[in-house]
């Protein structure tokens, strides 16, 4: 009896694998890889030649951030006023949508990409959240990014004031993300975890490549602790629009991620993720697929996620920055004391700005 169970369930075990098999066809490229769907093959050259010469050989450096912020301002592109979401109107529509305030400085990674869309059978709006999710794939502890083609190219600019400005309030900024795609408060903070691989040129344009965090090469939650630090300085000059004091020397802080970091809507969500790398990543994947088909079916669309690269392990647990502790904390979530962590030894630490390329 025994005997004739086993061989039951193995022939049932090998009829799954049969089934499995022929349900998730794989295609071997004429350049060696191996991916899903046979349109997803033209991409691999993209990605060979970008990592090469758009992210210096793979690094998690000033243009992977710049990269990741635009997926984010083409995407947002969208809402009640009109607007196609990611459709790669920031790059096709170039002249009128970098000159919008929020994307102030956007017009130089649009300049940079521009070369490779024109080498590439590509549109803009697929190229835009390509790169993105490439250059993310470089930073240790990110998700692996998914990543959909098919857009169609832009026929008209997005409307201004699409992009949530760092000195607008919190219900201006969870308005707008509700406009733009039914995004609820936890999925704003999820979104904000980019901006634990972000640099501001711009907030403060007398130190350009000014991190958010102390670890901007690295997808880790240290930018959701360092925001509920106090502040107590400013990185370069005082008085600039949107920009509070940090608690580091060097690192600058945006008034949107510090009143968000505080407010009974976002504090608890925003804490939870301190020192909670799988939520980090689970979080930020699921945001980014949301956004990166804003304007668009998903069915309509072609799935080539597996052609992104699994980012290397980020096993270092979150800690204080050097000199900071617990008693820094400003407690905003109502609920839930803040966790528990050990300080990185030495002196107080000062962050060093990210390097041009």
């Amino acid at each position: 009896m025994a005997f004739k169970t086993l061989a039951t369930l193995l022939s049932i075990v090998a009829t799954l694998q049969v089934s499995n098999a022929a349900v998730i066809k794989r295609v071997t490229c004429s350049t060696g890889q191996v991916t899903a769907n046979a349109a997803c093959c033209a991409l691999f050259p993209i990605i060979d030649d970008i990592q090469t010469n758009l992210f210096d050989g793979g690094e998690c450096g000033e243009e992977v951030h710049e990269s990741l912020r635009l997926t984010f301002h083409d995407a947002i592109g969208i809402g009640s006023n009109g607007g196609g979401g990611a459709d790669g109107s920031m790059i096709i529509f170039e002249d009128i949508e970098t000159n919008f305030h929020a994307n102030l400085g956007v017009d130089e990674i649009v300049d940079a990409q521009k070369p490779f869309i024109a080498k590439h059978n590509i549109t803009p709006g697929d190229f835009i959240q390509l790169a993105g999710a490439i250059g993310v794939s470089n930073c240790p502890g990110a998700p692996q990014l998914n990543v959909f083609i098919g857009r169609a190219p832009a026929t008209a600019p997005a409307p201004d004031l699409t992009v949530p400005e760092p000195f607008d309030s919190v219900d201006s900024i969870l308005a707008r993300f509700a406009d733009a795609g039914n995004f609820s408060p936890q999925e704003v903070v999820a979104l904000l975890a980019s901006h634990t691989v972000a640099a501001a040129d711009h907030v403060d344009p007398t130190i350009p490549g000014t991190p958010f965090d102390s670890t901007p090469e690295i997808f880790d939650t240290q930018f959701f602790i360092e925001t509920q630090l106090r502040g107590t300085s400013f990185p370069g000059t005082a008085g600039n629009q949107g920009e509070v004091m940090s608690p580091l020397k060097g690192e600058i802080r945006l008034q949107s991620d510090s009143e968000l970091a505080r407010d009974s809507r976002t504090a608890c969500e925003w804490q939870s993720f301190v020192n909670n790398q799988a939520k980090i990543q689970s979080a930020f994947k699921a945001a980014f697929a949301k956004m990166t088909i804003l304007g668009h079916q998903a069915s309509d669309l072609i799935d080539c996620s597996d052609v992104v690269p699994v980012p290397k392990a980020n096993t270092k647990a979150a800690t204080f920055p050097a000199g900071l502790s617990n008693a820094d904390v400003e407690q905003a979530c109502a609920t839930t004391p803040f966790p528990t962590l050990g300080t990185d030894p030495g002196p107080v630490t000062s962050v060093a700005p990210v390097p041009p390329s």
